[in-house]
């Protein structure tokens, strides 16, 4: 219906240009939304608003030209000019029925629609160092990413999901000499742990199963490990030269061999504890790219030195600076330290150059909002490499704050003090977790709240719609038991029978679903559909205990169940893009 709406907006207003009352070069795309209140109509558009300006008339006397001028359409009770210029429609009683019939026919494609061109986009997201087990923050991002990759797929894209591996670099070194130093620890050595280490107990499970393996092989005494460090912090030292320093320590004592074994060893752990976790969130991904291939294939230097060769790159004091600020950065950027270490930036600059060397038309990274600083460097960087800025779109995740009978849980990530995903999992279950997740725009704090997710209650927005599911599929098994037959062709043909206020409402509502998929995915906001299913689940419950379905009238119980039919299928349909099951009973 929105679709016919705009087309005879756009059609009438070219009209207008053709016959000189409107004065405009082009004629935008008219947008319609549903007015809060009923009163004002099915649709309403404020097309006169925004184009009265430029066309040089009242946006209220340019509505009603437009009024004046649409063709008579049959479906079309009446339109009203309302307040300043908007455009109100009253869609007719009936009209709106053939969406029920399109429903049933099309099944899992409803909704589905060709607007992505197929274009093919890579999103990576979450990316967690695999430096300890993924966290309640980390989930909202893997839930809202793998949300927006089916609802990018519903509407015609070719999504690929890439979770990026950071497997080298300084941060797996602190994980490496954390298990190290719980390994030293089993051995007996009274090594005092590093204020910046891993403290969270994975740490020391890794050190026991290293223990396991290689028994005394590499142990060294604690006075050796520690002899001529500085200071840690907690004998008035600083923690990251202390951590640092025991790094360093710890590769020369050890060897380059054994080093590798417990580098390794970490990263395996770590690796496959994630994916377990993911997999069994329903988040999968069409490749991990892991960060050392980058540097095995010498990508990071080669893009340094086309960006090098374009005098996008500076030496300074030893080392190289990206000029970002030429790019409206507020100040250039380290790839390269003095020590010839490669940055994490200049890693990022190879990675999302090889993303484009693969072909793809869209990147989109979600990265969580204290990345908030880093887009503009990588944008820059990908401009000078000459790639368009805006074919890299960034979301930013917030972190989720976890609410338990009233109050904040408290969470550190370093200390080890943190609820993981399967914690979190684990106690309100893979579908309250991945809706909850989704229920807010992923830039906005999100509270979660345990109890509530936890409680089968209407007041639980999953359960809510998940029992409107289960309720219409309890009306099929009554059918059944009582002999009866859904004979859906004679109900659709008598669509027109249903006439009440709770029959019309549900319709209606069913109509917006194809648009609200084309709109959630355009805006890259699975959490539009969400409140949409929400809305959805309170229409049919409100018909549910107003109306009887298996009436006597064989016509009319048809046209019921057919409605209602429709409707599940759109509650599975939406409850699948988000990746929450829709259950035959509760």
């Amino acid at each position: 219906m929105k679709n016919r709406l705009a087309n005879l907006l756009t059609s009438t207003a070219e009209a207008l240009k053709d016959q000189g009352v409107l004065n405009l070069d082009t004629i935008p795309p008219p947008r319609l939304e549903p007015p809060r209140d009923p009163a004002h109509g099915d649709w309403a558009c404020n097309m006169a608003l925004v184009l009265g300006k430029a066309a040089g008339m009242a946006p209220r006397r340019l509505a009603e030209a437009i009024v004046a001028a649409l063709p008579a359409v049959d479906w079309l009770e009446r339109v009203e000019v309302a307040g300043p210029g908007f455009i109100n429609f009253f869609v007719k009683v009936g009209a709106a029925d053939s969406v029920v019939g399109r429903v049933l026919e099309q099944g899992e494609a409803y909704g589905r629609n060709e607007s992505g061109g197929g274009a093919r986009v890579l999103l990576e997201f979450v990316s967690a160092n695999p430096t300890g087990p993924l966290h309640v923050g980390h989930g909202r991002g893997a839930a809202y990413g793998a949300s927006l990759a089916a609802l990018l797929n519903a509407n015609g894209y070719k999504v690929d999901s890439e979770y990026y591996l950071n497997d080298a670099g300084r941060q797996m070194d602190i994980l490496a000499v954390s298990v190290w130093a719980r390994y030293l620890q089993l051995c007996g050595e009274p090594l005092a742990f590093p204020a910046n280490g891993y403290q969270g107990d994975y740490a020391y499970d890794i050190g026991a199963a290293l223990h396991r393996q290689s028994g005394d092989d590499m142990r060294h005494a604690a006075a050796a490990v520690i002899h001529g460090l500085p200071a840690d912090e907690p004998d008035g030292g600083d923690k990251e030269q202390y951590i640092d320093a025991l790094i360093a320590r710890c590769k020369t004592l050890l060897g380059a061999d054994k080093y590798r074994r417990i580098h390794a060893l970490g990263l395996q752990e770590i690796t496959d504890n994630i994916r377990r976790d993911l997999d069994g969130f329903g988040v999968r991904y069409d490749t991990w790219f892991a960060e050392s291939g980058l540097m095995k294939s010498d990508s990071v230097a080669a893009a340094l030195e086309q960006l090098r060769q374009s005098g996008h790159i500076v030496e300074r004091d030893g080392a190289l600076w990206f000029k970002a600020t030429a790019f409206g950065d507020e100040k250039d950027r380290v790839v390269r330290r003095e020590n010839g270490a490669y940055t994490y930036f200049a890693c990022d600059i190879a990675y999302h150059a090889d993303k484009f060397a693969r072909g793809y038309d869209l990147l989109i990274n979600v990265w969580g909002a204290d990345h908030h600083g880093y887009i503009a460097r990588v944008k820059a960087a990908l401009g000078a490499l000459g790639y368009p800025a805006g074919r890299l779109e960034i979301m930013l995740v917030q972190f989720a704050n976890l609410y338990r009978d009233g109050k904040q849980v408290k969470m550190s990530t370093r200390s080890g003090d943190f609820v993981t995903l399967r914690e979190l999992r684990r106690e309100v279950g893979d579908d309250a977790a991945r809706f909850f997740y989704v229920t807010r725009r992923p830039e906005q704090h999100l509270d979660f709240d345990i109890d509530l997710a936890k409680s089968r209650s209407n007041e639980n927005p999953v359960h809510y719609i998940q029992y409107a599911h289960a309720r219409v599929s309890s009306v099929s098994r009554r059918l059944t038991e009582r002999g009866l037959v859904w004979e859906r062709e004679r109900g659709l043909a008598a669509l027109g029978l249903l006439d009440n206020a709770h029959e019309r409402e549900l319709i209606k509502v069913l109509g917006r679903y194809s648009e609200l998929i084309e709109r959630a995915g355009r805006q890259r906001e699975p959490h539009q559909l969400s409140h949409y299913l929400r809305e959805l689940a309170q229409s049919l419950h409100a018909y549910y205990n107003a109306c009887p379905f298996l009436v006597e009238d064989a016509r009319l119980r048809d046209a019921r169940l057919c409605l209602i039919m429709a409707t599940r299928q759109v509650l599975r349909n939406g409850l699948g893009i988000l990746g929450v099951t829709a259950p035959e009973q509760m």
